[in-house]
């Protein structure tokens, strides 16, 4: 298959050799590959490829404890530091060069509910929870261990359980 941009992007925020450094990026090529594989027509060579995703989709996320599932929509260059017990849900949106740490779970607070919709350059902390049809804004900052249940505005930091705002940033947005 071609190059892919987005994969390019995301390994220039890894050191040298992050296939043999770092579990995280397992998670990240297999789920590039499966939106590769999506984007090819139909036929027998998609159908193949796409097994092939779901296995190695399977294998990576027991491996890895990090579920990046190719329904989601993730901008280039995504990094997960410590990797573990990351859970993205598929129709959740994640925009470009966002920062992930262990035990993030980005999904819905009830079965069939909304989900985040994350701009560019958010970093979340260790273990925190961004729950159900919410917004963080452009360079927001999430604090570890913090649930988040509300939107959080562009270049603001939220901590806490549940997260409020201790820092506000500039209250830009690009929606």
């Amino acid at each position: 298959m071609s190059h892919d941009p987005d994969f390019a992007a995301d390994l220039t925020r890894y050191p040298q050799r992050p296939f043999v450094r770092e579990q995280s990026i397992w998670a990240i090529a297999t789920y590039r590959f499966g939106r590769r594989v999506d984007r090819l027509g139909p036929g027998p060579r998609r159908s193949l490829l796409t097994r092939i995703y779901w296995i190695r989709f399977r294998l990576v996320e027991t491996l890895t404890g990090i579920s990046l599932p190719k329904e989601a929509a993730i901008g280039p260059g995504l990094r997960i530091y410590h990797f573990g017990n990351v859970f993205v849900h598929p129709d959740s949106k994640i925009g470009a060069n966002c920062t992930i740490r262990q035990g993030v779970t980005i999904g819905n607070r009830t079965p069939g509910g909304g989900v985040p919709v994350i701009e560019d350059d958010v970093e979340f902390g260790a273990y925190a929870q961004v729950l159900g049809p919410i917004h963080i804004g452009r360079g927001a900052k999430i604090g570890a261990m913090s649930v988040v249940l509300e939107d959080v505005p562009g270049g603001a930091t939220a901590v806490g359980i549940p997260a409020r705002i201790v820092a506000a940033g500039s209250g830009e947005s690009s929606t």
